[in-house]
């Protein structure tokens, strides 16, 4: 069974960085496409980063461009979000998923979360 775990969240000041990490369990994570989504106090969730089986990446919104980096390691068997310049607005609950097909995600891991605050 294909399980995915967050860790790395925290509270930090505005401008600081965090490194999220999505360790999989149960199949190898350069096997599947692995997402990054956000889920802010009061408001849906947000597609913040993916990397494809392939290697491909993809990012949300512009907002997070230039600012988050996704990479993976498969000897780790680790999926990592950098995010540097953090500001409050990407104070959120942030999750890793493994990509079905396409825009399908499961196996959601329970999230970490992050807060950005002076």
């Amino acid at each position: 069974q294909v399980q995915l775990a967050e860790s790395g969240g925290g509270l930090v000041q505005p401008g600081e960085s965090l490194r999220l990490s999505c360790v999989a369990s149960g199949t190898a994570v350069g096997y599947y496409g692995i997402g990054w989504f956000r889920q802010a106090p009061g408001k849906g969730r947000e597609f913040v980063a993916s990397i494809s089986r392939g290697g491909g990446i993809t990012y949300g919104a512009n907002s997070m461009k230039g600012r988050f980096t996704i990479f993976r390691d498969n000897a780790k068997n680790t999926v990592y979000l950098q995010m540097n310049g953090l500001i409050p607005e990407d104070t959120a609950v942030y999750y890793c998923a493994q990509q079905e097909t396409g825009n399908v995600w499961n196996n959601w891991g329970h999230g970490t979360q992050v807060t950005v605050s002076s």
